[in-house]
């Protein structure tokens, strides 16, 4: 290999570690807010289920298939927000004990990570009584974390 095609082969590879360097760090501020936005995507999805459920709306077995979708793919995306030093850096609701409970926080996560599973397959079994009766077990995941790592 001729010198210059050489010193391009470094001058590029050296460009490509700087760059993958930058984005492995990432801001505190940036994943607050992509932890905000994968929480409000699956409140988003949530609220229409726990309107049918309520009896607030008309229950549309279709409709609710397609946000327990949604918010089946979204709940392992949540501790991707979760990064460490993520604890500061923008406004959050996130309590500290978060990071000095991780194990347990982790446990509570993945509890609701398994309801959604659950709750997306009763939702295409078509058995309305059992995907109301699997919103509430999932319902309860998330208020079992909220209550104890979110700030009011």
């Amino acid at each position: 290999m001729k010198k210059v095609q050489k010193a391009r082969l470094i001058a590029a590879l050296a460009v490509v570690c700087c760059a993958a360097a930058a984005v492995a760090q990432k801001k505190p501020e940036s994943v607050i807010h992509y932890r905000q936005s994968v929480m409000d995507m699956i409140g988003w999805n949530f609220a229409p289920l726990g309107a049918m459920v309520k009896g607030k709306v008309a229950f549309d077995a279709n409709e609710f298939a397609l946000h327990t979708q949604r918010i089946e793919f979204l709940g392992p995306q949540v501790l991707e927000g979760f990064e460490k030093g993520s604890d500061k850096g923008a406004e959050t609701d996130a309590k500290a004990e978060i990071w000095t409970h991780f194990d347990d926080f982790q446990t509570r996560l993945d509890d609701f990570i398994d309801a959604s599973k659950a709750l997306d397959e009763a939702a295409r079994s078509g058995d309305e009584a059992r995907m109301k009766e699997q919103f509430k077990k999932t319902a309860a995941t998330c208020k079992a974390c909220h209550d104890k790592y979110r700030a009011e």
